[in-house]
C-alpha cells in the first residue's frame, strides 16, 4: 500500500495570515474573537465572531478577478498559495506546476456552505432591484467547487478536481479522500483546500436561530469555551487551510520536506438526527482511523495527542469526550486533548484543514496548544484538556477530529515520518 505524506501547509484565520504566525498565536492562547465588522450586527442576538482582519485579496489575485470570487474562495487562494510555495512546487513568481506532473496533480476542495454572503447579497438585489441586476458572477462566485476551480487554474493542476460539502467535517473528508485517491493510484499529489466565510447576516442569523451560537457579546474573548461548564454555543470563525498531500516516493524523489505521514483515516454517519450528535458516530470514525493506523504500522499504536472537534456546544463537547473515553477504554488511557476553537472560533467547513495543520505543527514542534477559557471544567467532560497554557510533549502520533450536521464524522491520524 502506498505511503502518503504531507509536504506543504498554508492557512489564514483570525489569529494569523500564515502557518507560523497562526500556530504561534494559538500556542500563546491568543484569541481572534471580537465584535463583528463584516456587516452591521447591532440588531442581532449574536454580535461576535472570529473574523480574518486586514486581508487584501489583491495580494493573491488580480484586481479584476476579485469580484468574480466570493470571500471564501479568496481566503482559499491565499492558503493554497502558501502551501504550494511551502511544498516547493511553485514560487511567488511562477505559480504553475511543471507540465510533466500537472496531469497527476489533483485538487480536493471543501466548504461547509460556500459563498453564502454572495448568495445573500444577490438575493436582496433580485428582490429589491429585479433579476436583471443580479451579478453575472453570482453563480460561479458562490459554488463550493469553484474554490478548487480557481485554484486549479492558478496552479495548473490537471489531476482529479473534487469537492466536499459535508458541513463541519468537509475538509477532514477532503484530506481522507486525498489519501484514498493517492493510495489507489488516481494521482501522485493532491492539494487539499478547505475554506469558509459565512460571517454575514444570513449565516449568523441562521445559526443564532438554531440557538447554536454563543451570545456572550460583552466578553468576546471568553465566548468560545470548549469543555467549560458555562459554555453556551460556538463562535463563528472564518478562514482557510491548505495541505499538499503526496505519495512518499514522489516526495523522496524530489527531496521534499516531509511534515508527517497520514496513517489513519476514518469516516462514519450517525444516522440519527440532522443536528444533534450521538456518541456512536464519532466513536466509529475514530475507531476506523485507529484500526487503519494499526494495520499500517503492523500492530498497536499510541496516540499522543488529539485536536478535538470541541466546538463549545453543550451537547457536542460531552458527546465527543465520552466517545474518546470509550475509544481508549477509560480515562486513564486517554491522551491529552485540546480544542483550538477557543482561539479561532469554529471555521465550519475549513475547520478540519486548519486544525489538521495545528495538529501537524504540534507534532513537529513538540508542543500541545492549550484549550483556552476553561474556567470551570464540565464534570461530564472528563479528559486532560491542557487548559490555558501550552504543554511541551514528545509527540509521535496525533489525531484530529471533525464532525458535522447531518451526523457526518471524520477522523484522521498523523505520524512523524520515519524511513
Amino acid at each position: 500500500m502506498k505511503r502518503v505524506v504531507i509536504t506543504g501547509l498554508g492557512t489564514i484565520n483570525s489569529v494569523g495570515h500564515c502557518v507560523e504566525d497562526s500556530f504561534k498565536a494559538v500556542v500563546a492562547g491568543e484569541c481572534g474573537v471580537d465584535k463583528i465588522s463584516l456587516f452591521d450586527a447591532s440588531n442581532y442576538s449574536v454580535q461576535i465572531a472570529a473574523e480574518v482582519k486586514d486581508f487584501d485579496p489583491t495580494t493573491v489575485m488580480d484586481k479584476k478577478e476579485v469580484k468574480k470570487a466570493d470571500r471564501f474562495i479568496q481566503l482559499g487562494i491565499k492558503a493554497a498559495l502558501e502551501a504550494m510555495i511551502d511544498s516547493g512546487y511553485v514560487t511567488g513568481e511562477n505559480k504553475k506546476v511543471e507540465d510533466s506532473i500537472a496531469d497527476r496533480f489533483g485538487i480536493i476542495s471543501a466548504s461547509g456552505i460556500g459563498g453564502l454572503s454572495t448568495i445573500e447579497k444577490n438575493s436582496v438585489v433580485c428582490e429589491t432591484r429585479g433579476p436583471k441586476r443580479i451579478s453575472p458572477f453570482f453563480i460561479p462566485s458562490s459554488l463550493v467547487n469553484m474554490l478548487g476551480g480557481f485554484i486549479s487554474i492558478e496552479h495548473g493542476l490537471k489531476g482529479p478536481s473534487l469537492s466536499h460539502v459535508t458541513a463541519c467535517a468537509a475538509s477532514t473528508h477532503a484530506l481522507a479522500d486525498a489519501v484514498k485517491t493517492i493510495m489507489t493510484n488516481g494521482a501522485d499529489r493532491i492539494l487539499v483546500v478547505g475554506a469558509e466565510s459565512a460571517i454575514c447576516g444570513a449565516g449568523v442569523g441562521g445559526f443564532a436561530a438554531m440557538k447554536a451560537l454563543s451570545t456572550r457579546n460583552d466578553d468576546p474573548k471568553t465566548a468560545s469555551r470548549p469543555f467549560d461548564k458555562d459554555r453556551d454555543g460556538f463562535v463563528m470563525g472564518e478562514g482557510a487551510g491548505a495541505l499538499v498531500v503526496e505519495d512518499l516516493d514522489s516526495a523522496l524523489a524530489r527531496g521534499a520536506k516531509i511534515y508527517c505521514e497520514i496513517i489513519g483515516i476514518g469516516e462514519s454517519a450517525d444516522a440519527n438526527h440532522i443536528t444533534a450528535p450521538v456518541m456512536d458516530g464519532p466513536l466509529r470514525a475514530m475507531k476506523a482511523a485507529l484500526n487503519m493506523a494499526k494495520n499500517v504500522m503492523g500492530g498497536d499504536i499510541k496516540v499522543d495527542y488529539i485536536n478535538t472537534h470541541g466546538t463549545s456546544t453543550p451537547v457536542g463537547d460531552v458527546n465527543e469526550s465520552k466517545a474518546i473515553v470509550e475509544l481508549f477504554n477509560g480515562i486513564d488511557n486517554c491522551p491529552p486533548v485540546t480544542s483550538t476553537k477557543g482561539q479561532i472560533g469554529h471555521c465550519l467547513g475549513a475547520a478540519g484543514a486548519i486544525e489538521a495543520i495545528f495538529a501537524i505543527k504540534a507534532l513537529n514542534e513538540g508542543i500541545i496548544p492549550p484549550t483556552i477559557n476553561i474556567k470551570n471544567q464540565d464534570e461530564e467532560c472528563i479528559l486532560n484538556y491542557v487548559p490555558d497554557t501550552a504543554k511541551e510533549a514528545e509527540l509521535d502520533i496525533v489525531m484530529s477530529n471533525n464532525f458535522g450536521f447531518g451526523g457526518t464524522n471524520g477522523s484522521i491520524i498523523f505520524k512523524k515520518y520515519s524511513k
